[in-house]
């Protein structure tokens, strides 16, 4: 019996891709293991990252309101160990840091007629680091100025008018 030529060859052939296959995937798994040793490794040492984290202002003064919206946001540049940080970028139900407007520094804008303020937002890093409660230092915070308007509380009288009319059928 003859053998047809050329089938030795493709085996041989499909052998050599089969072994370059497999040399590929077990490469592939050794370099994403080396990856995640050398990621768990970095977040050991202290690093520096930013964040975007919620704000809440409380403690107005009375019967005053912040009319035009104040960031409702800070990027909080932190400082701190690499485990820290990333419980803090991963937590997605993220409690505001609340900036207290009466313990704080506020200064109205020079030259304005409304009730323009501002306040540096350097003069925040000690209070939002203790809120954090991470182990992580605020390093500084963007933008470096908030700035908002006060004005008078007051209540206005408002008629309510319905959208649908309901209809009343009763059971006889």
């Amino acid at each position: 019996m003859k053998s047809k030529p050329g089938k030795p060859a493709d085996n041989n052939r499909k052998k050599r891709v089969n072994v370059i296959n497999k040399d590929v995937v077990v490469f592939a798994f050794f370099l994403f293991l080396s990856f995640i040793f050398w990621y768990l490794n970095s977040l050991g040492k202290e690093i520096e990252a930013g964040i975007r984290y919620p704000v809440k202002y409380i403690n107005l003064p009375k019967e005053k309101e912040i009319v035009e919206e104040a960031p409702s946001k800070l990027n909080l540049y932190l400082k701190g160990p690499g485990y820290s940080i990333l419980k803090l970028k991963l937590s997605g139900n993220r409690v505001p840091v609340n900036i207290d407007i009466s313990k704080v520094n506020y200064n109205r804008i020079p030259g304005s007629k409304a009730l323009n303020y501002f306040i540096l937002t350097s003069t925040l890093t000690k209070s939002l680091t203790v809120q954090l409660r991470s182990g992580c230092e605020v390093t500084s915070i963007k933008p470096d100025t908030l700035f908002f308007t006060l004005e008078r509380a007051g209540s206005k009288i408002a008629p309510v008018i319905p959208e649908d009319k309901f209809i009343n059928i009763r059971k006889k």
